[in-house]
């Protein structure tokens, strides 16, 4: 052996102990580990009780009151599948899943894009890019109510702001929310616009995360901007994109606010959607057995058409 070989071995007590029982380090390490992960958990319990008591405990007590007739006062009553069946005759049950999927395809084809231009232009901005973030996101920063309530003054057919400014060019006034053909139109617009400021902003911080040199290189080929978005931003963007589609489908596919708060419903129920349909089972009929049934097919329809989308764009998200 060398003298660099003896200078570099161990020595001393604690080579002595380790050719003595060997593999203890190894144990040692696997004891420290498991200590350091019991230490973790019982740092984690307090907020996997409350994620437990609040999140999933609900879910599981909506499961048992589906198969039950109750009100939350008298004894509930076991009646296995008549709440689904008693949804499924229901026959607002069709035109609330058609005004859903209506609001759905709308707040898509008008609202999904808006962010992403809101976006695209907020990046090509070398002033005041910081007031034009803060008004984007200011709608996103109002209470739901608070921008339900002020739209509904907006679209008031009298002396609402929209007819105000219609009618200073010769046109309107129009009837926003109390005609079938336009209410629902009415709240996509709402919606649209109390909801684009989060996505533009995930937008924008995608943008920026994209190689300054791509968009120097078309810039140099002569390639205009909505060119550059085409070929550069979009596919850079594939990922956040294909995300903030699937979170709008969930979300628009459980719209309530607008439609309670700006029409109930109305008029002659062109608003009614899914989740105030359980509503008024709830704490209108006071059927909590309905309610909780009708939930529960929200739930799997919801659950399905994730693990689809998911199944089908994972190949595109990931290329």
């Amino acid at each position: 052996m060398s003298s660099t070989d003896l200078r570099s071995a161990p020595s001393g007590p604690a080579a002595r102990l380790a050719k003595a029982v060997p593999g203890q380090a190894p144990r040692r390490r696997v004891r420290q580990r498991t200590r350091n992960d019991l230490v973790a958990l019982l740092f984690l319990l307090p907020a996997i009780f409350c994620f437990g008591f609040f999140a999933w405990w609900p879910l599981v007590k909506g499961l048992e009151l589906s198969f039950q007739q109750t009100n939350l006062v008298d004894p509930a009553q076991w009646v296995g599948l008549t709440n689904f069946r008693h949804v499924a005759d229901d026959p607002l049950l069709a035109t609330a899943v058609k005004n859903t999927l209506l609001f759905a395809g709308l707040a898509l084809v008008i609202g999904f894009p808006v962010p992403l231009l809101l976006a695209v232009q907020m990046s090509t901005l070398r002033r005041l890019g910081g007031l034009y973030r803060y008004l984007v996101y200011l709608p996103v920063m109002l209470p739901p109510v608070v921008g339900v309530l002020l739209w509904q003054m907006f679209y008031e057919p009298d002396h609402g702001l929209f007819n105000k400014a219609l009618g200073a060019v010769g046109l309107g006034p129009y009837p926003w929310l109390q005609s079938t053909h336009s209410a629902m139109l009415s709240l996509v617009l709402e919606s649209t616009w109390a909801n684009m400021g989060s996505a533009a902003l995930i937008y924008l911080a995608a943008i920026t995360r994209v190689p300054a040199e791509l968009y120097e290189a078309a810039e140099t080929d002569g390639a205009r901007i909505w060119r550059r978005v085409w070929h550069i931003t979009l596919p850079q963007l594939r990922g956040t994109v294909l995300l903030l589609l699937l979170l709008q489908l969930i979300g628009t596919l459980q719209v309530f606010a607008e439609p309670y708060l700006m029409t109930d419903g109305g008029p002659e129920n062109a608003t009614v959607t899914v989740l105030l349909l359980i509503y008024r089972y709830a704490f209108v009929d006071g059927d909590y057995g309905a309610a909780s049934a009708m939930s529960l097919m929200l739930a799997a329809a919801l659950s399905l058409l994730s693990a689809v989308y998911l199944w089908s764009t994972r190949r595109w998200s990931t290329s």
